[in-house]
């Protein structure tokens, strides 16, 4: 410390009864901060050193008497607040300790080892409910007595370098971590112990301390068990240069050395006092007579024995307790105006449980607000923290219990899958992995059984066109049998993806209202009927939307796999009039997303081949996956075979399934004849033809040559080939016309538009009985109850110790 304990001012010693008070009153304050986590800058003095450094002695030494500390490990497991008050009536000392979870203390102890029986109980039971080795919350312990100090010293748990046997390897870490916290804040004093056999330059701890308290400011250095050193000394020369310390701590930071009683026997408080007092003397007179020349008693003695520490740190902590006094008055006024203003909140908001009007009016505006932030973190928003609130795609999959998509044998990783996101862009994300999943599903292998129950029954009735009817049978049976449990389960992840919004909506809501700019939208908070039935109104609309949704998009299959769709008969679905030759093939081609970025680690900027175009400069990436889906090597292979063009005549050196494949004919110079009417019939003729064509020469529909399916030009292989470009053409279909305007109108565009007034007529279209269920339910008021006695209590108490400090602040 900087100031000479000998030079201290007289106005800082004031009469007993004024330092008294004022103590006191610190005391009070420290407690109620204490019950009630307050953090007030309240002068106190930090107690830190190594395990086995003396700390437990010292404490005594400063009580005046001794309760076996080190019998329970006082201070090893939990901080130790230690309030000193000289009483000089309390003859024997009088010792209560502070409930543990409140500001009121028990009564009084005067039995030394019932005093270390409670200590040891409360830390044991402490440590066994939080399973842990050591625990930052204090044992305030209020000690009055007529030979000990006005003190405050929070002793802490000694540091340790390895971990007792049995206890986590990382109890020295917590120790240390917990020391430094306690020690931190400027308003304490350190009070630094360390043995005198250690030299300065191999001190372990002098290091933390120097993390916390760089320039040793408001750090007291005890050396403790000095007289261990003493027989070392020989000559002035090593004591002086030993006591000055000036080559590792600086020339202004003076060590105090102490010296305490080494007989832990049992004797009176008066024999232990005593004792104290003569290890001093004896101390002083080695230096004096034991030591050639003595010592340099004119700067070193005010920092040689026990009662120099004592009388310097009780000068040094009223001291502090003056200067923080006008800072600590105006900080309990200002926190008395907050616990005030918090206790009206609280009656008003208890009062309104019986004003059916007001509780309305707050509960809409909470509702509105929800459903607005809803309708931000849909469009867009990057609050809350997405790195925090959002999901992976895994993540999507795996919370939602949808699991991956029905029927998909590939791994499917959309664009940004691994970005964690939420709201809309989550949305987005989750239609592209639909479209993605959609188009890596083909048209499935159909059984020989299956082609030839169609076939025979259209060769019953008669006529042609068995081949191309069977073909669209099957390709309309695949796609209801394929695709349906793909777009239930879009429909659930996007549920799910909205689902979320919720939590996210709280907390936008909250962050905006506990912000300075913030406006406050309805004060409901404590109410947990009403949040309860808001949480699930909101959850019932999404399923709702969801359970529309399904049914709208079945009803798109239902419509797109009718036996009288004209999607069959379309080669122009994207608007191709005025085109030359379009194939049949391309059906097979997958436009992508008029918009698809991929802002992953490793992905390409941009997935819109049209977008690509642009990129001159960036070489295609090999074995990209889900990016384009469809345009890969399999669908080149069907657009290569149904590009083929055919002749209007059948020829025998082509194969007969090429024939079926949906060929027409051709006009010298010209195109294929555009629009869905004129073609049927040509379509249909042709098909005619080619099965009467068949049957003529001898190639029955099943048994052609005695083989299904081996050769190239059996019946069985021109409807698989006929089918699975059927099946191309409704998942197109199916996909680009219908179901992703409507997966995004049946969901986005209620969730903006109407949710409001859906939870409105959800919540308060109802009689007043009915609205008020959601705020009398059990519990409720309760707990609104109980958080205003408490404030109330907090209240008192705040009051008392302003009352008190107002009266100090006067006679200061």
């Amino acid at each position: 410390m900087h100031q000479e304990p000998s030079s201290m001012d007289s106005s800082l010693n004031p009469p007993t009864s004024e330092l008294k008070s004022r103590f006191e009153a610190y005391n009070r304050l420290q407690a109620a901060a204490v019950a009630f986590g307050e953090k007030l800058p309240i002068p106190e003095i930090v107690a830190l050193g190594g395990q086995s450094d003396g700390k437990s002695s010292l404490l005594e030494a400063f009580l005046g008497f001794r309760f076996n500390v080190r019998e329970v490990e006082m201070g090893t497991r939990r901080p130790l607040i230690l309030q000193m008050v000289h009483d000089s009536s309390a003859l024997e000392p009088r010792c209560r300790f502070q409930d543990e979870d409140s500001e009121e203390y028990g009564a009084p102890i005067v039995s030394a080892s019932a005093i270390a029986d409670l200590i040891k109980s409360r830390t044991e039971a402490l440590l066994k409910k939080t399973k842990t080795a050591v625990s930052s919350k204090p044992i305030v312990m209020r000690a009055e007595y007529a030979h000990c100090p006005n003190l405050t010293i929070i002793d802490t748990p000694g540091f340790v370098l390895k971990a007792k046997k049995g206890e986590p390897e990382n109890t020295p870490d917590d120790i240390l971590s917990m020391v430094k916290s306690l020690a931190s804040p400027p308003h304490r004093l350190l009070l630094f112990l360390q043995q005198s056999s250690v030299e300065w330059c191999s001190s372990l701890w002098l290091d933390c301390i120097r993390e916390i308290d760089p320039t040793f400011r408001r750090t007291i250095i005890v050396v403790s068990k000095f007289d261990n050193r003493l027989k070392e000394f020989s000559d002035r020369w090593e004591v002086d240069r030993y006591l000055s310390a000036s080559g590792y701590l600086g020339e202004n930071i003076h060590p105090f050395f102490v010296a305490l009683p080494k007989d832990r026997g049992t004797v009176s408080n008066e024999e232990f006092r005593r004792q104290i007092s003569q290890v001093d003397i004896e101390v002083l007179h080695h230096l004096q007579e034991g030591v050639n020349g003595g010592f340099d008693e004119e700067k070193f003695k005010p920092y040689i024995g026990f009662s120099c520490l004592k009388e310097y740190l009780e000068s040094e902590l009223q001291k502090r307790y003056k200067e923080a006094a006008p800072a600590t008055l105006a900080l309990l006024e200002e926190r008395c105006s907050e616990v005030t203003a918090e206790l009206a909140r609280m009656d008003s908001k208890i009062q309104a449980t019986s004003d059916v009007a007001c509780l309305r009016k707050s509960a809409m505006l909470h509702a509105a607000s929800i459903c607005n932030h809803m309708g931000a973190l849909i469009d867009g928003a990057a609050d809350p923290a997405p790195e925090q609130w959002g999901k992976t795609t895994e993540e999507e999959q795996s919370e939602s219990g949808v699991g991956s998509w029905p029927g998909v044998t590939t791994d499917i990783k959309p664009p940004n899958a691994t970005l964690r996101l939420y709201g809309g862009a989550a949305f987005e994300r989750v239609m592209h992995e639909f479209r993605c999943a959609t188009y890596s599903i083909e048209c499935p292998p159909v059984s020989r059984e299956k082609v030839a129950n169609i076939l025979l029954s259209h060769a019953r009735r008669g006529g042609g066109g068995g081949i191309s009817e069977a073909a669209a049978e099957i390709a309309r049976a695949s796609a209801r049998s394929w695709l349906a449990p793909l777009l239930d389960t879009a429909c659930d992840r996007l549920a799910f993806v909205l689902g979320n919004l919720f939590e996210l909506a709280i907390e936008r809501n909250h962050s905006h209202n506990s912000s300075d700019y913030g406006k406050k939208n309805g004060d409901i908070d404590g109410y947990v009927g009403f949040h309860a039935a808001l949480r699930h109104s909101y959850n019932r609309f999404i399923r709702d939307l969801a359970k529309q949704c399904k049914q709208l998009v079945r009803h798109h299959l239902d419509s797109v796999t009718s036996p009288y769709s004209q999607v069959f008969h379309e080669n122009d679905f994207f608007g191709g009039s005025g085109l030359g030759t379009i194939s049949i093939g391309r059906f097979n081609q997958i436009p992508l997303a008029p918009f698809c970025l991929d802002l992953s680690d490793g992905g390409l900027p941009f997935q819109d081949e049209a977008l690509g175009r642009d990129q001159e400069n960036i070489p295609p990436e090999k074995n990209v996956q889900q990016t384009t889906p469809g345009k890969n090597a399999e669908a080149r292979d069907v657009l290569r075979e149904s590009q083929m063009t055919v002749p209007e005549t059948p020829s025998p050196d082509q194969p007969c399934d090429i024939i079926h494949a949906g060929a027409k004919k051709k006009d010298p110079g010209n195109g294929i004849e555009v629009g869905g009417r004129k073609r049927y019939p040509r379509m249909i003729a042709n098909s005619r033809n080619l099965d009467h064509h068949q049957i003529q020469n001898g190639s029955t529909l099943l048994f052609g040559n005695g083989d299904i399916g081996s050769k190239p030009g059996s019946a069985y292989s021109d409807v698989c080939s006929s089918a699975a470009q059927h099946f191309a053409r409704i998942r197109e279909v199916l996909i680009e016309r219908s179901v992703t305007s409507t997966l995004n109108s049946g969901f986005l565009t209620p969730c903006r538009d109407r949710l409001v007034v859906a939870i409105g007529l959800d919540l308060f279209a109802v009689n007043d009985e009915k609205f008020m269920d959601m705020f009398v339910a059990p519990g409720a008021i309760d707990i609104l109850q109980n958080e205003r006695q408490s404030l109330h209590k907090r209240q008192k108490i705040l009051r008392y110790c302003l009352h008190e400090f107002k009266n100090i602040a006067r006679a200061l």
